[in-house]
Order: structure tokens, then sequence, then C-alpha cells
């Protein structure tokens, strides 16, 4: 089959990521992939299959060379935007949605049509929410959040969910978005949950690459955006309640990392917490740890989890909203711990005591690439 991922920027990030990796596996499962950003360079990221065409499309550039484009974006920035403040996308999104789907027309001239057409993430699809097409599937990466009136949040989610092929990463995400569609009188044309790809085989082989900065000594790994929603405080005072030996090691960058290094400074740990700051390829971080760990206050599904377990590493994490108990099932649902310092102590405390616990490929099973694909080819219905 043909099939088109749509994201909005090919950045470094968790979202973006999962872009690439779905646009990989359709290659790699034999169909004719391609990939569209939204965004035109510079780019963090690249497809790894040579069979991936990647396209660009630039929403900016697109919007402002238009007919009323200009005046459309400064009407709704300079009012429309103020009266209604986070509308933008709103006023945007019906133009830039028929722009996208002239862009995606002419594609379809030069490659022929596509048979799945999928849009990845909310800031992707709600500026171009004016662009519909039964081939589309339209993927929520996380939990819905309520930051703004819920008058104001139901009108969006009309604009952006109603009608709609919806796939969820995570079975926690679905029951947050079943909740939301519930108070906005929501209907979706369709809603299931789809889990995202782990790209197995070419995470193995960044594995196995050098760094010369990676610790000699036995440590613990987190990989995660330094913000609040990661919960870096949370892990660093379970860190110290929980006695263990091994060092600390935060891969990862963000607007906290100056108040983290003093939160280790005030916990007298600064000397044994590594903040090893943006790393391209954390892989063989992850490989040479003994354990990854997660605190975070909610996550889509988190990726990391499943990279670390490609890596041969095993994980455990706190239980949080959205998909993280998605990834702890069976065997590893003894590695999911209360999020209180208290309850990650213990967990870190108890489990480095088994250490080495062997990584089981069944774990892995469902986050296979034939699996995902198959599932996203697979026909939408209303099932739930």
């Amino acid at each position: 089959m043909r099939t088109l991922v749509v994201i909005h920027s090919l950045k470094m990030g968790g979202m973006e990521r999962v872009a690439v990796n779905l646009a990989d596996a359709f290659a790699e499962e034999g169909h004719e992939s391609h990939l569209l950003s939204c965004r035109n360079h510079p780019n963090d990221l690249a497809p790894a299959n040579p069979g991936v065409k990647l396209h660009y499309f630039d929403q900016f550039q697109a919007l402002m060379k238009s007919i009323i484009g200009i005046p459309v974006f400064l009407l709704s920035r300079l009012l429309l935007g103020v009266l209604l403040q986070r509308s933008h996308f709103m006023w945007v999104g019906w133009l830039s949605g028929w722009l996208l789907k002239r862009h995606i027309h002419s594609l379809e001239k030069q490659h022929g049509r596509f048979d799945r057409i999928i849009f990845r993430g909310l800031g992707t699809f709600k500026y171009f929410w004016s662009f519909r097409d039964e081939r589309c599937v339209y993927v929520l990466e996380n939990v819905i959040h309520y930051d703004r009136p819920l008058w104001q949040k139901k009108l969006e989610w009309k604009l952006v969910f109603h009608r709609r092929h919806l796939a969820c990463v995570s079975s926690g995400v679905m029951d947050s978005a079943l909740e939301a569609f519930e108070k906005g009188s929501i209907q979706p044309a369709s809603l299931r949950v789809i889990t995202n790809p782990c790209p197995i085989r070419q995470i193995e082989t960044l594995a196995g690459e050098a760094d010369p900065d990676i610790p000699t000594a036995p440590y613990i790994l987190n990989v995660a955006r330094l913000v609040p929603q990661k919960g870096h405080a949370l892990l660093l005072e379970a860190y110290v309640r929980s006695g263990i030996s091994h060092k600390l090691v935060i891969v990862g960058e963000g607007p906290l990392r100056s108040e983290l290094e003093a939160k280790a400074r005030e916990l007298g740990i600064h000397d044994r917490v590594l903040f090893a700051g943006k790393r391209k390829n954390p892989y063989p971080w992850m490989k040479n740890a003994d354990l990854f760990v997660l605190a975070s206050e909610y996550e889509g599904l988190g990726i990391v989890l499943t990279e670390a377990l490609a890596c041969g590493t095993p994980i455990m994490a706190v239980e949080s909203r959205g998909g993280v108990r998605d990834v702890f099932r069976g065997d590893l649902e003894a590695y999911l711990t209360p999020r209180t310092a208290e309850g990650l102590a213990g967990g870190l405390s108890a489990i480095t005591q088994e250490l080495p616990v062997t990584v089981k490929p069944e774990w892995l099973a469902p986050f296979r690439s034939e699996v995902v694909v198959a599932a996203f080819l697979d026909a939408p219905d209303s099932r739930r």
C-alpha cells in the first residue's frame, strides 16, 4: 500500500521520533512509505530506511503566499487571537487545511493516490482542521488536558475530533479521550488503540556505538526533557531515600536543569548524579545502564521505555496517567511503583537487589513494526 505520515516538524522529540519510526516501519514491511514534514529545514531527525520518501510543506510560507493568507494571519494574531486566547489555530486552520489538501494532491500526481494518511499528534492536525478525508487517521499521542475553559475546549474538540478516525497510542489516552468526548458531545467516526512502533533492529545498531562520556561505574538512567511533567524532582528525592549505590544519570535538557542541579546539591547527592545533557544518540547510554527509570506525572505511552527494552535494559516506572501501564504488562507489572518518593525509593531498592534482570522478547512483542503497521492499514471502524 501507499502511505503518508504527516508531522508538524522533524525536530528532536518523542512524537517526532515516533512519526519517523512509523514511516520506517511501513517501508520495512514492504509498503511505499512517504513522510511529510510541515516545516522546512533544519531537521534533527530523518528516516533510517532509505525507502522512505521525505517531503516538505512549509505551512507558514504557504499561508503567506496565498492570496488571503497574510490578512487572515494578521487578523488572527492581532485581534481574534487576542479576544479568544490560544485560538490562533481556529482561524488559520481552515485555510492551512485547504493548502495542505492541495499539496497532498500534487504529491499524488507524482506518486499515485495514498491508501492511508496518518496525522501524528494534536499539534499537527489541529492546524489543518479543515482538511477531511476518509483515508485519514489522526493519532492522539497524549492525554487530553483541560488548559482552557471547558466551553473553549469543546469548540476545539468539535473542530479537530468530531467525525474523524482517531487512534490513541495507549488505553490510558483512550480513557482520557472518551472522558473528554462525553463532556463535549463528540462522536468520532472511529476510535481505537494503536500503539507506537519500536524500531528494535535500528536501536540495537545505534546502541552499539561508542560514547566516551558514558560512566564506567554502575548507574541507573532516566532519559527525558527537564520539564515538570517528567518528575525529576521526585526521582531525586526517591534516589536519596533508596540508599542504592548506583549512580543516577539523567540524559536530557530543559528549563529545569539549574533548579534540579541545585536540588541535587541540597540533597547532598550532586557528586552521585550526572546531568548528561541532550544526546543525539541516547541508546548507548541505555544499553550500558543497569536499570532505566521513569517518574513522569503523565505519558501518552512512554516511548523511552520500549527503547530501553530494545537496548536490553530492564525498566521501572511510577504509576501515572496515560499509557505507561500498557508497557508494564505481565511480569513487568511488578516494576510499577506508586508515584511517591517512598514508593519509588522502595522500588529502586528492591529491583537493584534483583539485578541483573533479563529482558524477555515478549515484553516488546506488541510494539513490533509488523503489529503496528497491520493495525494502521486495517480499515477503521466504529470499535472502541
